[in-house]
């Protein structure tokens, strides 16, 4: 039972392909949260973090496969966002999602070695695999985000602890931002930076496939550049995809379709704002408002689902 086997049988579970990006950010919190905090301390935004993102967990459990906390909205907070970040993964994982670790993550040798022992493989995943749960990581999150610019040898202690604890990883390969062909679109020899990238995935994941042919390396390719998430998939065929920038960056249902493969499968497709602070949007405000913000989330969900169903 491999990460890949596990987010295309979550994906098939649950008829969807939206990851809820969970980005806590202190001013757009509902307000029934922020009404409570008091000394506006570390500790008591943590405590309103955990509320709110378990609370989305919650209301979304059933109908997506997958969730993505972004590690920098919780390390904003020190010590006390880092715990808030930990009970936030552990309530995700025990109520049968998949957790993605947004912390984009790397560097070399022992180094990379320690990021990868601390965040990659839930008890869970080990335990399917069958596996001892009890080396399972620190964190326990099923996948994490990875920057491939310091080369090969960076990625292959990450790709060694996922084949010891069943996860994955995202190797960012062309990211949603605007500045990112600042780099991924440089020109190396024949072809792009971000296609060189593409192509080192591709040749990690071809010695482990699983009966779906899919590896446990992923990339992260943005839904704003609809022709080159296109062509990679092409490029990456083994490789789950996940694509941010659905939404309130841009991206809309028609650029994403084609990151799926043809059973519907194969990608998984990033919403934030657009999701956890529906509360907030135009259509959405009048009906459920910071009272129902829970509600909303739900709503916000269901209309992305049948968005990329349609």
């Amino acid at each position: 039972m491999t990460f890949a086997t596990r987010i295309n049988q979550a994906i098939s579970r649950t008829g969807s392909v939206t990851c809820v990006g969970l980005d806590p950010r202190k001013s757009q919190l509902p307000a029934p949260l922020r009404e409570h905090i008091r000394d506006n301390s570390p500790h008591a935004w943590a405590k309103a973090y955990t509320q709110f993102c378990c609370e989305i967990i919650d209301v979304v459990k059933d109908i997506v496969p997958c969730v993505k906390p972004q590690a920098a909205f919780f390390e904003q907070l020190g010590p006390a966002g880092m715990v808030s970040l930990g009970e936030v993964i552990h309530h995700a994982t025990q109520a049968g999602l998949i957790v993605i670790t947004d912390g984009k993550r790397n560097d070399i040798g022992s180094t990379a070695t320690a990021y990868a022992d601390a965040y990659l493989g839930s008890a869970v995943a080990i335990a399917a695999a069958g596996g001892d749960p009890a080396g399972a990581s620190p964190w326990g999150s099923d996948a994490l985000t990875v920057s491939p610019y310091l080369g090969r040898d960076s990625i292959e202690p990450f790709v060694d602890v996922c084949d010891q604890r069943a996860a994955g990883i995202f190797v960012l390969v062309k990211t949603s931002n605007p500045g990112g062909g600042y780099l991924q679109d440089l020109r190396c020899g024949e072809q792009m930076v971000y296609q060189a990238v593409a192509e080192l995935v591709t040749s990690l994941n071809v010695d482990r496939l699983d009966a779906d042919g899919y590896g446990p390396i992923g990339a992260v390719v943005g839904a704003t550049y609809p022709e080159q998430l296109a062509e990679l998939r092409a490029a990456m065929p083994h490789s789950i995809l996940l694509v941010p920038g659905f939404g309130a960056q841009g991206g809309a249902a028609d650029d994403v379709r084609v990151a799926l493969d043809d059973s519907g499968r194969g990608a998984v497709i990033n919403s934030s704002r657009g999701i956890i602070f529906a509360h907030a949007r135009s259509e959405f405000a009048e009906k459920y408002g910071d009272a129902k913000w829970q509600d909303a989330v739900r709503a916000a969900t269901e209309e992305m689902n049948d968005q990329l169903k349609s």
